[in-house]
């Protein structure tokens, strides 16, 4: 089967044969029908990450945002079968910790990152492999096509967990989304189908035009104003805050739009300027009971609420869809990640 493999950082992925994956006596084998392209790769293909003890390995199949159908089950597999249509979350559980039995296999200590880890070999290839299939692998509904499936995998389900199970966020409240990438306009899109109303932040016209036609009520070009004081002026403070980029100066603008007793959802990775580590207004923090939570990607037990929302509001999650790829545009798009050149959700469809 064809993948693409991660050989040296920052330079073009190597598209090659290699063998097609084993479902193992617990998994599963899924031909990959669709797979999105997201920042997360780009920070794997730069071999960042080292800070935080997650820095992705040379020899690395990337790709952590496939749907597509089951082709092989192991043995010990009942509730999957072959020809099942599914959607893969990015955030693998082994299906037994305490975690994964209370709903919050994202944190599962014994848990894979798709694309990220050897032992978890990612979806920029034509088939993958699904540990403890049964609990990880998630029906799709037939009204969701691969592709729209596709956009699911990580960023549009880590803004619903950031959203919903993280931050609480409620109908008629302000929400402030600081960065509108792939993540951050599924914030946008997710926020206006909860009810909120949303103040989408970009210093890129397009982004902020598209934030507008997914549902923002108002948008803000950080680069003209100051975003805070533009924020506050609208609101008085928003009621959550997401920083859907990771760098220092969102992050920090997003804490300072808050009201009193908001909550901060950090979902954005950081690059190599802040490795990790980004000082924040904590006496400011503490004297209004801001809240700071982080997200990162979704168990697989909480798709059944997404889909019941996406079905509910009618929203289209194939609205992010910016462009489709085949696998050898792949290394190109990571290129232009480096200028934040991208906008919305690239996803390759050919491969």
């Amino acid at each position: 089967m064809r993948a693409a493999i991660l050989r040296e950082y920052g330079e073009p992925l190597e598209i090659t044969e290699r063998d097609a994956p084993d479902p193992g006596p617990d998994g599963a084998v899924v031909s990959v029908e669709a797979c999105g392209l997201c920042r997360s790769d780009y920070h794997a293909w730069q071999g960042h990450g080292e800070w935080n003890d997650d820095k992705v390995p040379r020899g690395q199949v990337l790709g952590h945002e496939p749907a597509g159908e089951v082709v092989a089950v192991g043995e010990r597999v009942r509730s999957v079968e072959v020809g099942d249509e599914v959607v893969v979350p990015f955030s693998l559980g082994d299906g037994t910790c305490r975690h994964c039995q209370t709903g919050h296999g994202n944190v599962c200590p014994n848990g894979l990152a798709l694309g990220f880890e050897p032992e978890a070999p990612g979806a920029f290839a034509e088939q993958l492999a699904v540990p403890a299939a049964e609990y990880n692998l998630v029906d799709r509904p037939p009204e969701i096509s691969a592709r729209d499936a596709a956009v699911l995998g990580c960023r549009y389900m880590t803004a619903y967990h950031a959203l919903v199970e993280r931050a609480e966020l409620d109908g008629g409240d302000w929400l402030a989304v600081h960065g509108c990438g792939g993540v951050g306009l599924s914030a946008v899109q997710l926020g206006r189908a909860l009810g909120a109303r949303v103040i989408a932040v970009d210093p890129k016209a397009g982004a902020r035009e598209r934030a507008e036609t997914l549902g923002a009520t108002a948008t803000v070009d950080p680069s003209a104003v100051d975003p805070v004081a533009a924020i506050r002026e609208q609101t008085g403070g928003v009621d959550v805050s997401v920083d859907a980029l990771g760098i220092s100066e969102t992050c920090r603008n997003s804490i300072r739009s808050l009201r009193e007793r908001g909550t901060h959802a950090q979902i954005g990775l950081t690059t190599e300027s802040e490795r990790g580590e980004i000082s924040l207004p904590t006496d400011w923090m503490t004297r209004w009971e801001i809240d700071f939570v982080g997200a990162r990607g979704m168990s697989p037990t909480s798709y059944t609420e997404l889909f019941e929302l996406l079905a509910a509001s009618e929203v289209d999650p194939g609205a992010l869809v910016a462009r489709e790829l085949s696998l050898s545009e792949v290394s190109d798009r990571l290129e232009a990640m480096h200028e934040y050149e991208t906008t919305g959700v690239e996803v390759v469809t050919e491969l």
